[in-house]
């Protein structure tokens, strides 16, 4: 199997990440950990959490260079979001 291939449909390979992500993550946040990214390989389990995307993802690719890796971000319901995003009180623009 090469690097940037994973034996994994979407729905299993989302469905791993969330169940590691609930199960041994959530657990261990603390309140400042809120809006960083975590980033899981879904085999092993292992997860680092940084404020930036990038650098959680190399640095858990640096101990695991075939990480099969699913991103979150902290207290969000996804990591990344396209197009505007509106605040609470905000004036579309």
């Amino acid at each position: 199997m090469s690097p940037n291939h994973t034996p994994y449909n979407s729905e299993e390979f989302s469905r791993r990440g969330q169940e590691i992500y609930d199960r041994d993550v959530r657990p261990a946040l603390r309140l400042e950990d809120e809006d960083k990214f975590v980033a899981i390989d879904i085999e092993s389990g292992n997860y680092e959490i940084d404020r930036d995307g990038f650098t959680a993802t190399e640095r858990l690719l640096a101990r695991q260079p075939h990480a099969q890796i699913w991103l979150a971000r902290v207290g969000q319901r996804a990591a990344y979001r396209i197009g505007a995003a509106f605040a609470r009180g905000a004036v579309a623009w």
